[in-house]
């Protein structure tokens, strides 16, 4: 089936603007608004097509209702959703793919229907298709593959894939963008925007704050998702945030057979994510799959601040060697540093239960204004927050936390940043994947270890920082935050003490350093007491990873890197300490 909207390219000439739908490769919504303002009839005909599809829908349901066929008309209802929003086009079958992966918000006989939208749609024409790869690469297809596909292997909603084999004996998918569909994409996306900008007004208190700046978000980005160059460049650095990273595996891209409309890729061999039953005869281990995908999620908007936008099942799967492959890299947003720290602090507070210094998170990511007095806001914060550790993601998910927070707005004024629109469509949509998976499968219990592993490392400057802050409160040393710290990271299988260890007495004796170390003797000599019981607690936490052997090597180690003026500047300062725990007796409760 070709689903298409008529915009003649010669009208788009014709009145103010210029604008051409069918060529213009930048989401410009005023350009837009100015094209579509001259041509009523257009818009019209849509939200009548819409309006029409949605209202024989929803009658159907009443009338399973009044009838009492609601059971017996289930699976036909499912059908007929997933089938109104395959005709109405592309940009209802993102929003059915998004709903796809919440089996907290949808019925199973919906979900098992809209999960068909991932990769389950009905393809335009083949020989179109085969048309579209030869003008595109301006070369008959023989001379380039040696085999394709007859058919596609999958239909998405923005293109379809092919399966083939170059002249060169690579084996490959090819992906092929449907025809017509930006100016489907562009009628839609100034529907949904003059939408938000009618209903914004009457929502409550901030919850409609933004609304067009989160569809001017998404309409950015599915611009760039339908520009297949840009897709090869976001896999391309995708791949080199990943390179170190055994686990996870991102595809070739094929450049000499790729264009704006065309693009090649390595072939995967692998299992959809929700397939646990290939997963497990493969002899992999689900729950270990869910950790490679939520660890490198964590990766993606702590580390690296570049991320995957749209992770749903039919773009993420097991492969046979217990890898999990990322594909389909469209949807991709970019985060700034300062962004990233913010979120780091954030999910430390939350996990510490600070909730006044989440408060000022929240004011720090644009959920709250400058001006804003958190004070009342943080009793509401705990009120909300303050039974989400530990829960599983059944029980604590983004739909309660939203839920609840919908019900603050009412009192506060939180609101949702434009630029958060798709990093909470990227967490929504994991945490649904977690659900379909294992629904006793415990995110934070993933999530936390990553940072502590992280903040205990030390990585940058920032974060060493950030550590320090969540090691002293009120100006005094938190050890049993030190010792939950190392607990919570030890559970990360890639967690080393040792390195660790060395990294942070190699901190502590540098220049950078000073602070904590003036910090250290303060804690351990506070209240007038040696601390010696909380330091035999850390010492019994960690000694099982530190062999008499390794930490010798160490030892030398460091004082091979140590310069004797490096050695000379800490002595000085130490020297009293030193003479402090040698005579302890001196200075006993």
């Amino acid at each position: 089936m070709v689903i298409s909207v008529n915009f003649p390219v010669e009208e788009a000439n014709k009145g103010v603007g210029h604008y051409q739908p069918a060529k213009d490769r930048q989401y410009n919504p005023e350009a837009i608004a100015r094209y579509f303002r001259y041509r009523p009839w257009l818009v019209w005909g849509r939200i009548l097509k819409i309006t029409w599809s949605f209202a024989g829908f929803i009658l159907g349901l009443k009338w399973d209702e009044w009838q009492n066929q609601i059971e017996q008309n289930q699976g036909k209802r499912a059908t007929q959703l997933r089938e109104l929003l395959t005709n109405l086009g592309p940009t209802f079958i993102k929003v059915g793919q998004a709903l796809s992966t919440r089996p907290d918000l949808i019925r199973k006989d919906f979900l098992e229907e809209l999960i068909k939208l991932q990769d389950k749609l009905p393809p335009f024409d083949n020989d179109l298709a085969y048309q579209i790869i030869e003008a595109e690469l301006d070369k008959p297809i023989q001379e380039v593959f040696s085999e394709l596909s007859p058919r596609p292997i999958a239909a998405a909603s923005l293109g379809q894939v092919y399966r083939g084999r170059l002249l060169s004996g690579e084996e490959v998918a090819v992906k092929v963008q449907r025809p017509n569909l930006r100016p489907i994409l562009t009628l839609d996306l100034y529907l949904m925007r003059w939408a938000a900008g009618w209903l914004a007004p009457w929502l409550p208190l901030n919850l409609g704050h933004d609304l067009t700046l989160i569809v001017d978000e998404f309409g950015t980005k599915l611009f760039e998702e339908i520009d297949y160059i840009n897709e090869g460049r976001n896999a391309e650095k995708f791949a080199n945030n990943f390179r170190d990273d055994p686990q996870v595996k991102v595809p070739k891209i094929y450049w000499s057979f790729s264009s704006g409309r065309i693009l090649t890729l390595e072939w995967i061999n692998g299992f959809k994510l929700t397939d646990t039953q290939s997963i497990r005869a493969a002899g992999l281990d689900p729950e270990a799959i869910i950790q490679i995908g939520v660890t490198s999620g964590l990766q993606q908007l702590l580390e690296f601040g570049f991320f995957h936008a749209d992770p749903h099942p039919g773009n993420l799967f097991a492969m046979p060697d217990g890898r999990m492959a990322y594909i389909d890299f469209g949807m991709m947003d970019q985060l700034e540093e300062t962004t990233k720290e913010s979120l780091v602090d954030a999910l430390v507070h939350l996990v510490n239960k600070d909730y006044t210094d989440l408060a000022v998170d929240f004011v720090n990511l644009g959920f709250l204004t400058a001006n804003t007095n958190i004070t009342p806001i943080v009793p509401a914060l705990e009120a909300v927050l303050g039974e989400a550790i530990g829960k599983n993601v059944q029980e604590f998910n983004f739909k309660t936390i939203t839920d609840q927070f919908s019900e603050l707005m009412y009192d506060y004024p939180f609101r949702v940043p434009a630029k958060f629109a798709l990093i909470i469509r990227s967490l929504v949509t994991q945490e649904g994947i977690a659900l379909s998976l294992n629904p006793n499968f415990k995110i934070v219990e993933v999530g936390y270890p990553y940072v502590a592993r992280r903040l205990l490392t030390g990585e940058s400057p920032a974060l060493r920082r950030r550590l320090l802050n969540v090691l002293f409160k009120d100006g005094k040393f938190q050890w049993q935050r030190l010792e939950n710290l190392i607990a919570i990271a030890r559970t990360d299988g890639e967690f080393d003490v040792l390195p660790t260890a060395k990294m942070g007495l190699q901190y502590l004796l540098s220049e950078e350093g000073k602070f904590l170390r003036r910090q250290l003797v303060l804690a351990l000599t506070e209240d007038d007491r040696l601390h010696t019981e909380e330091v035999q607690r850390l010492w019994n936490l960690v000694k099982d990873d530190l062999p008499p052997n390794r930490l010798l090597d160490v030892a030398i180690g460091l004082l091979t890197e140590l310069s004797r003026e490096g050695v000379a500047t800490i002595l000085p300062k130490t020297t009293s300490f030193v003479g402090f725990v040698a005579n302890p007796s001196t200075n006993q409760n």
